[in-house]
């Protein structure tokens, strides 16, 4: 599967023109606002060593002074370029325009609020990569920046796995904040979906990897350290709760039907009538559905959607596993309030 051809962004600052024919890696970095942390990520990436790599910092609407500052933090660099896209795209559609400027074998997504752990993290990314053909794509250690300490509020992976943060396994997905990906695998499985905007959108490109016969591993040796607060990303009483449900039921109707995801979708109005967000919940249901019917996945690329019994059993094995009987989910899963979500990882950490 090719990339679509997007149009060409517009170059604000940075290297401009060809790339070298062949290099390790891009760094893919977007940026909306936020220019003090931006510009701490870019030179966090610039200045990783050991391998050769083009840092892309695609701007999705900053305010003029904003931008200003991106602009002069790039400024004559002959490794950086930042594009300006024609409006925002979201976390999906942002990394997909922006990676495929790029020509590097793996491409690392960074968030614009996130920073390497050390100056040898892409290189040991893309060693990992480069050391185990069957492996799509490396999900990195989040960590909270201030502390070193694990950033539960990034863990995207069942709760009793925590404890074993500091470990390396399969896992079905990885969190956007850092993960290194192979450009190959990215191609073949047809990158983001642009309509998740941003949420479940890391594992509806991992499921359609895994359908090609490729794993996602965890590294607990490889780290990203992470600056969003707690309080900031688990907003529920907002929007979130909506997103939330209505991105995880589309990717899963994409991948099995609308029947299948029946359970899931009772299970998340209980969630949302217990804390107060019944209405996000229902209305997430029908949004998820009208999602599935306007899909249309690329001609001759249906079977990228439909799971293989092998995928099955990868994600049975390397997550469904991990998530306890029926009561454990239940009381973990369903039943928990959602601002508790991370106290019951945290506790699930202790042991």
């Amino acid at each position: 599967m090719a990339y679509p051809d997007y149009p060409a962004p517009e170059h604000v600052a940075g290297q401009r023109g060809a790339l070298a024919p062949d290099y390790d890696a891009d760094v893919v970095i977007l940026a909306l606002d936020r220019a003090e942390e931006t510009v701490e990520a870019i030179a966090s990436a610039r200045a990783q060593a050991g391998l050769s790599k083009h840092v892309w910092v695609a701007d999705q609407g900053s305010a003029p002074q904003n931008l200003a500052r991106l602009a002069a933090a790039v400024e004559g660099a002959t490794d950086t370029t930042l594009v300006r896209l024609d409006r925002n795209w979201g976390v999906a559609g942002g990394r997909n325009r922006a990676t495929a400027l790029g020509r590097g074998r793996v491409v690392f997504a960074l968030d614009n609020d996130a920073e390497f752990a050390s100056v040898d993290t892409l290189a040991r990314a893309v060693g990992a990569l480069d050391a185990d053909p069957g492996l799509a794509a490396i999900a990195c250690r989040i960590l909270v920046h201030a502390t070193g300490e694990d950033d539960v509020s990034s863990w995207g992976y069942p709760a009793g796995l925590l404890r074993r943060a500091g470990e390396s396994f399969d896992v079905i997905t990885f969190v956007g904040a850092g993960a290194a990906l192979r450009r190959r695998d990215f191609t073949r499985a047809g990158g983001y979906d642009d309509a998740l905007f941003f949420l479940f959108d890391e594992l509806d490109f991992c499921l359609r990897a895994i359908n090609l016969g490729q794993r996602i591993r965890y590294r607990g040796d490889i780290g990203v350290r992470h600056k969003v607060s707690p309080e900031r990303r688990f907003a529920w009483n907002g929007t979130r709760w909506f997103y939330f449900v209505r991105n995880r039921l589309y990717v899963e109707m994409k991948h099995a039907s609308p029947l299948a995801v029946l359970p899931r979708f009772l299970a998340y109005q209980v969630k949302g009538a217990r804390n107060g967000v019944l209405g996000q919940g229902l209305r997430a249901g029908v949004a998820a559905l009208r999602m599935w019917r306007a899909f249309r996945s690329p001609p001759g690329h249906e079977a990228l959607y439909r799971l293989t019994p092998a995928a099955r059993d990868y994600i049975r094995r390397n997550d469904m596993a991990h998530r306890g009987g029926l009561l454990c989910r239940l009381r973990q899963e369903v039943l928990s309030p959602l601002p508790g979500l991370l106290r019951g990882v945290e506790a699930a950490r202790r042991g």
